[in-house]
């Protein structure tokens, strides 16, 4: 915990996982998955409450048997498929301000980022204290380089959508990209500036591609798993 602030995390856990059927309750490594999550954000140490945003009373009951606060179920109109992170965010934290509770700042960690540790967490926050900017975002290196990306058109042919003079790949400059495990934000910019991550100061917390692995499919599950148990 920090002085003169008051920090949220709010894990978000919809139960409508189409791709993956009950993904954020699925056992990864002897535990379910939104209990790496739960735990690295407990240990971290940073937060005055850690909780979980659900419209499924399974996930609920999961996320309080490893410590995480439900104080409240998702409305409905927050659990289809077209509501957004920060609709979600905004109604969070409007519910605890309505109970007198007022946060200074919000960290979003998807429970998808298993291998997101408290380490990263701790450091994505320094990283936020330090820089002096309104948001920090996790990303971590592109897997390829980005001027090796075309548009594939109707009739097949590709298309080059940046200029390639044809360099071999480790001699183009690092890019980056969001990784999805980390989003640390000033609840003003949630509430007044309606963003996640600040148009004006936003900076980068860089993560190793280990700890960014996100679980959309099964073979996204299925290569966590290997690393976890690799890892022992």
């Amino acid at each position: 915990m920090t002085k003169n602030k008051k920090i949220l995390a709010i894990i978000p856990a919809r139960g409508g996982s189409k791709r993956l059927p009950r993904k954020n309750i699925l056992p990864l490594a002897g535990k379910p998955l939104i209990a790496w999550t739960i735990e690295a954000a407990i240990k971290s140490d940073i937060f005055d409450e850690v909780m979980v945003n659900t419209d499924n009373q399974e996930i609920a009951d999961v996320a309080e048997k490893f410590g995480a606060k439900v104080p409240f179920m998702r409305p409905e109109h927050l659990a289809s498929d077209t509501a957004s992170s920060l609709d979600v965010i905004k109604h969070t934290l409007l519910w605890y301000r309505d109970k007198g509770v007022h946060f200074t700042d919000v960290v979003l960690l998807q429970p998808s980022s298993p291998l997101r540790n408290e380490h990263d967490i701790i450091g994505a926050w320094q990283q936020y204290i330090t820089s002096n900017g309104e948001s920090v975002v996790s990303v971590c290196p592109v897997e390829h380089p980005i001027q090796w990306t075309y548009k594939l058109h109707n009739d097949s042919s590709l298309s080059c959508l940046f200029d390639d003079d044809g360099k071999r790949s480790q001699d183009y400059e690092d890019n980056y990209r969001l990784n999805g495990a980390i989003y640390i934000t000033k609840t003003s910019v949630i509430l007044e500036k309606n963003e996640i991550m600040s148009s004006q100061r936003n900076c980068a917390y860089v993560m190793e591609a280990y700890g960014s692995v996100d679980i959309d499919t099964v073979i996204d599950f299925d290569y966590a798993s290997f690393l976890l148990q690799r890892n022992k």
